[in-house]
């Protein structure tokens, strides 16, 4: 007769913290001004404030817009105000840089407003694969915001998990 299995993992007392389930949904893109620059490096402000006033802005409607120039033009950080302004009414989040320091700003306010008390001294693991881009800051993040309040840290699967913390 063959004995019962037993899943240790979903009777345990482990909650399973997986940066995922926060992912807010909305396009994310690149807003790239190189376009807008004489020859892709020179800002002339009229021609800039020409641009900005004749753009279509309400495009970008519920989406996260990361500003950047990919040349190595020196951009006054007026330029990237003005354009923050203008995107403002429409965009979910703007910030300036990249696709992943746009995922970080995402992630610091989700982590700045976490309720914590629910992982109030319990054994937390902290989900580690993703399908999402979730950005590595975002663990460091949320490690921090976890450790007062947990039992324990853990990294990875419960099945294969890498112990970081324990009260």
């Amino acid at each position: 007769m063959a004995e019962e299995i037993i899943n240790r993992v979903a009777n345990s007392k482990l909650v399973v913290f997986d940066l995922e389930d926060f992912y807010p949904e909305g396009k994310r893109i690149v807003f790239d001004i190189k376009d807008w620059l004489y020859e892709g490096f020179v800002l002339r402000e009229k021609d800039f404030r020409e641009s900005v006033k004749n753009y279509n802005w309400s495009q970008h409607q519920d989406q996260y817009v990361a500003l950047t120039c990919s040349t190595d033009a020196i951009v006054p950080a007026w330029a990237f105000m003005l354009i923050t302004l203008q995107l403002q009414p429409y965009t979910k989040k703007t910030v300036l840089g990249n696709l992943e320091a746009l995922e970080t700003e995402i992630y610091q306010e989700i982590i700045a407003n976490l309720d914590t008390e629910i992982y109030k001294d319990k054994p937390v693991i902290i989900k580690g694969c993703s399908k999402k881009p979730v950005p590595d800051s975002a663990l460091i993040m949320v490690s921090n915001k976890l450790k007062p309040v947990v039992k324990s840290i853990l990294f990875g699967e419960a099945c294969s998990s890498v112990p970081l913390f324990k009260r």
